[in-house]
């Protein structure tokens, strides 16, 4: 901390020499960001900008058009009605901290259901429930596993396939599986998994064992392009085992960065 405070305009002008450093947005190709949005839209997150979103009390109106924005995507993704059950959801900083919550929710799940198989409160489990991935997961869900004390179990890459393997899957699940993570647009080369032929191995495997294994689908890349660009693919919520679906906005021009 130094002794002596500088003024606010020698202060900014030392951290905008330090940032002419950082690369050019414009020419970054490997982020799947947004480096321009209309004026609209930039004036709208400036005038917001003094509002601490996490009091819903105070801005209920944010949080109010949040929801709204949930019913959309909820409705865009098949979801139940809302008389049948509905979809729950909430905005987070980013995909990271949605496969987080999406992570948490299957592994909180599985726990209640143990809880009630065994007798004893959802607490009381001390089983270490399982998460079946590919290896072309984005690192987030790894660090899932590894921060909320759940086994990964990791279907690795073939030479000719760079998505899931479904029959590995089957072979790996067992009463501890708390869920897949398939993907919508991996990292590696933008393929979608295919979440439907997945969904019929679980529900056979349901059928046949007893064992209710639901899916996560990861849909930061795809999401926001399936339902529009290829309509007539299944891998969302008219799926039986699709149970969440984590997805962005970010990565076409819908919003900075």
């Amino acid at each position: 901390m130094p002794q002596q405070a500088l003024s606010e305009k020698s202060a900014s002008s030392i951290i905008r020499s330090e940032l002419r450093l950082d690369g050019n947005p414009d020419l970054n190709l490997a982020s799947f960001v947004t480096t321009e949005i209309d004026d609209e839209c930039h004036n709208l997150m400036v005038e917001n900008l003094n509002k601490n979103l996490a009091d819903t009390s105070q801005y209920a109106h944010s949080s109010e058009l949040q929801d709204r924005c949930i019913n959309i995507l909820a409705n865009l993704f098949h979801a139940p009605p809302n008389d049948e059950g509905g979809a729950v959801g909430t905005a987070t900083i980013g995909s990271s901290e949605a496969i987080m919550l999406g992570g948490l929710a299957l592994k909180w799940r599985w726990r209640t259901k143990q809880a009630e198989k065994q007798g004893k409160k959802p607490e009381e489990v001390t089983t270490r429930c399982n998460l079946i991935f590919s290896a072309a997961v984005h690192v987030s869900v790894l660090k899932l596993c590894r921060y909320f004390d759940i086994d990964a179990r990791i279907i690795p890459l073939e030479h000719d396939c760079y998505t899931l393997n479904i029959d590995q899957v089957i072979a790996q699940c067992d009463e501890n599986t708390c869920g897949v993570l398939a993907i919508l647009g991996t990292t590696l080369t933008g393929e979608f998994e295919d979440i439907k032929r997945l969904n019929i191995a679980l529900l056979k495997l349901k059928n046949e064992n007893g064992l209710d294994i639901p899916i996560h689908v990861d849909g930061a890349s795809g999401a926001m392009v399936a339902p529009f660009v290829f309509p007539e693919i299944e891998w969302d919520f008219r799926l039986e085992q699709v149970r969440s679906i984590n997805t962005s906005g970010h990565k076409y021009g819908l919003v900075l960065p």
